[in-house]
């Protein structure tokens, strides 16, 4: 497979390229990425201990099933069995290595889990969180005290720390599976020669992945936070419908946008449309 080297500006243009294909047919793909993210949560709840290892062999399926949606909006297609589950089912499908993919995320994950583990003591920043989030009525008055006050502080901080170390150790894992569930199921690729493969074209294009990470931190994050304290202090009493809004906002505009580029990644960097030269970082 060869992909191309593109300037960082180009992140920018896979977030706006994804807002226009999103424009094209927003039912379509808002319900595939609202299918995709309730499957996760669904599978992660309803079987709480089958669940986390199901859910990574699944992944690198559901991801193309999503991917599909937009490349039959890209293409101008009309939806239907075959054409959701191309790369996955027929005489063109691949769905033993799909799952073979989704063996080496689970793979991955286990991995993720140990090290977070090992190098965090013993510590799931997540938990912590939900140990601060249920706090007893009285932990209020506990605060105040000056004691409290630093162990809270402390508390903060090695949760941030928690998950600093967990994005960090998951980068390497995003990297290698940004791709493969696209060159896997559509470019016949085996799975370690995807990862690979996947690893490479996104060192090639760090710079444009930073500026996409950028764009869309931007985008889900400091607007909307923004937006927000803007409303609390023109109207407090608002506050918490602008709250409701800006989620639905989130859900039915971001995620689907942020979808719908990552397929744009992959069609720019290793299928260029006719016409588009070789950009040289």
């Amino acid at each position: 497979m060869q992909a191309r080297r593109l300037p960082a500006a180009r992140g920018t243009y896979w977030l706006l390229e994804g807002f226009r294909l999103f424009r094209r047919n927003p039912p379509l793909i808002t319900a595939l990425t609202l299918l995709y993210l309730l499957l996760v949560q669904g599978v992660a709840v309803l079987l709480p201990g089958i669940g986390p290892i199901l859910l990574p062999l699944a992944l690198p399926a559901l991801t193309l099933i999503v991917a599909n949606g937009c490349r039959l909006v890209d293409e101008g297609l009309a939806p239907g069995k075959a054409t959701l589950l191309r790369g996955l089912i027929g005489r063109e499908g691949n769905g033993l290595a799909m799952l073979r993919l989704g063996l080496l995320q689970l793979i991955g994950a286990l991995i993720l889990v140990w090290l977070n583990s090992v190098l965090g003591n013993g510590v799931d920043p997540f938990s912590s969180l939900e140990r601060a989030a249920s706090l007893p009525p009285d932990a209020a008055e506990v605060a105040a005290t000056a004691t409290a006050g630093a162990a809270a502080a402390a508390r903060d901080a090695d949760v941030l720390g928690a998950l600093l170390r967990l994005m960090l150790l998951a980068t390497p894992l995003i990297i290698a599976f940004w791709f493969a569930p696209f060159l896997t199921g559509w470019d016949r690729v085996s799975p370690l020669k995807s990862l690979f493969f996947s690893t490479v074209a996104s060192w090639r294009n760090w710079r444009a992945f930073v500026m996409f990470a950028f764009a869309a931190i931007v985008v889900a994050g400091v607007v909307p936070g923004l937006l927000l304290i803007l409303v609390s202090q023109i109207a407090g009493a608002a506050t918490s419908v602008a709250f409701i809004a800006m989620r639905m906002l989130l859900v039915f505009l971001v995620a689907p946008v942020l979808t719908a580029s990552i397929y744009i990644s992959y069609r720019d960097i290793f299928h260029p449309r006719p016409g588009e030269t070789n950009a040289s970082a």
